[in-house]
């Protein structure tokens, strides 16, 4: 049987799960999307075809390959369509035992060769698979969205999960035109890890009244060369979904303050400003707004940037010391995962560890707070004006 031939399946119709079914169908495989709800099912249906469609008449597929793909793709609302799939991937709501529930239903459905995987972008693989009598086959295979456009696959192995599962799911994720990076099974993996200073440290800044959100985002995108600024980019992920991987990632962390929410996210996830998606968050998306323009100073631009990304380092740091992922696969994960415009490990052999190391030690020297305590192995590294990938780490 060739790797076409094979069955995927998917849970789950929702931007998430349907962007998964695109990939899949589009490398020719016949894909099964199930969702226990026929209006979503229908929608899920209809919003593909037509982006399909599009997607022809854009000339960015040719339309009998739109045709494919829609022959490759059929929609159930019962399970027991799963049986003959060699690879079933949940992308459902981001709830553990909702989540367990289905893999213990699926279970008693796929055959015993049936890789099970989750999306989940924060959640622990090994509890999600603790619903099963097989956990050896169970996996993460976390896609970004936009799916179908998103480069980055991130891969984790639960602790209980069989290293030929997840080196063929690797392969399987790579043959569709993806690029993977393998994880350790830790909260936020590698990206929803890394990128949460991005945020926290922001917000941070903007609730001690240090600058505006539009000035912030100006430093960062300015001083930085970020695309999108934190509270832009928070606006445009939703904060409804920012602020629950945060929580979850907090959470997990045993409350650890490096990954604690802010009050100032909490209230928008409250009040349902969501960001984009609903006409406010951050910033006001009414035609009618007037957007804010930020204080241009270098000085204060600069002094932002330099904490921003001096905890985004450290994280990425300590995730190395850790051995959570590979140096490489850390920087390849920030900058397709999240877009950045530097691995975060060799932008900070440009900027040098020294320098990341008096940032780190003055925060924590001026605040107290665990949060900005410096990484064991950036002060290692810091002193002794090492680099990742011009010389090996001691």
């Amino acid at each position: 049987m060739s790797s076409k031939d094979k069955t995927i399946g998917v849970i789950g119709s929702g931007a998430m799960g349907a962007g998964i079914a695109q990939v899949a169908a589009t490398a020719g495989h016949k894909v099964i999307v199930y969702d226990n709800n026929a209006a979503a099912l229908a929608k899920a249906k209809s919003a593909m075809w037509a982006l399909l469609d599009k997607l022809a008449e854009k000339q960015k597929i040719k339309p009998e390959a739109a045709a494919e793909i829609k022959t490759n793709i059929s929609f159930e609302e019962d399970l027991v369509h799963f049986k003959d799939c060699t690879l079933v991937i949940e992308a459902i709501v981001e709830n553990l035992e909702v989540k367990q529930k289905v893999f213990a239903q699926l279970e008693n459905i796929v055959s015993s060769g049936c890789v099970l995987a989750s999306n989940t972008s924060s959640l622990s693989i090994a509890s999600i698979a603790s619903a099963c009598t097989n956990t050896s086959r169970v996996v993460g295979i976390h896609f970004f969205n936009p799916a179908a456009v998103m480069p980055l696959v991130e891969i984790i192995p639960a602790i209980t999960t069989a290293a030929a599962v997840a080196q063929q799911s690797k392969a399987w994720v790579e043959s569709w035109g993806k690029i993977c990076v393998m994880a350790k099974d830790t909260p936020g993996f590698i990206v929803n890890r890394v990128a949460r200073s991005f945020y926290g440290e922001s917000i941070r800044m903007y609730e001690e009244g240090i600058a505006d959100i539009a000035t912030i985002d100006w430093a960062l995108k300015q001083f930085g060369g970020f695309k999108m600024g934190p509270f832009e980019l928070m606006d445009f992920i939703g904060n409804d979904v920012n602020f629950k991987v945060t929580e979850s990632v907090w959470e997990q962390f045993f409350f650890d303050p490096r990954f604690k929410p802010s009050l100032t996210q909490k209230r928008l996830y409250e009040a349902k400003l969501f960001g984009r998606k609903s006409g406010r968050g951050y910033y006001d998306y009414a035609e009618s707004a007037i957007k804010p323009e930020p204080l241009k100073d270098a000085a204060l631009g600069k002094m932002i940037f330099d904490r921003v990304i001096a905890m985004l380092m450290n994280e990425a740091i300590d995730s190395v010391y850790l051995r959570l992922a590979t140096k490489e696969d850390i920087d390849l994960a920030m900058t397709l995962g999240v877009n950045y415009p530097k691995g975060l490990l060799r932008w900070a052999d440009e900027i040098g560890l020294d320098h990341v190391l008096n940032t780190m030690s003055s925060l924590y020297e001026l605040y107290g707070e665990e949060r900005y305590r410096p990484c064991l192995l950036l002060k290692h590294m810091g002193k002794e004006k090492q680099k990742f990938y011009t010389q090996q780490m001691a």
